[in-house]
């Protein structure tokens, strides 16, 4: 079965992502909660995963496990989304807070995509 196109969209979503992790790791380092250890080194391996997952989705051998990775990491960068509204919350910025509230409920849709493609594997 070929990769529904919600799911298309989201690797390409983390191959995007995945690459800033990796080549300027200081654009995420603002949004890490405080109570999560080694910064540097938790935002380049989860560009690393971000990476992995996107290639997974993309061949239908590895599309069922990269789907479900996909749903867990979705998951695990969720505190960093919520610290980002809230570090949003006490700016003037209208810009970076529309931007911050606007990521948490789009982590809905990503899980289904994520889920939507294993299944379909």
């Amino acid at each position: 079965m070929s990769l529904p196109t919600s799911a298309k969209v989201l690797a390409g979503g983390f191959a995007v992502s995945g690459a800033i992790h990796l080549v300027k790791p200081e654009v995420y380092e603002q949004i890490m909660p405080s109570w999560v250890p080694a910064h540097r080194e938790i935002i380049l391996a989860s560009g690393v995963a971000e990476l992995l997952c996107a290639a997974g989705l993309a061949v239908p051998r590895t599309r069922r496990v990269a789907g479900y990775a996909s749903v867990l990491l979705l998951v695990g960068v969720f505190p960093g989304n919520v610290q980002m509204a809230q570090d949003a919350s006490r700016t003037r910025n209208t810009k970076f807070k529309a931007a911050a509230y606007a990521r948490l409920p789009l982590q809905l849709p990503m899980i289904r995509a994520a889920l939507k493609a294993a299944r379909s594997a």
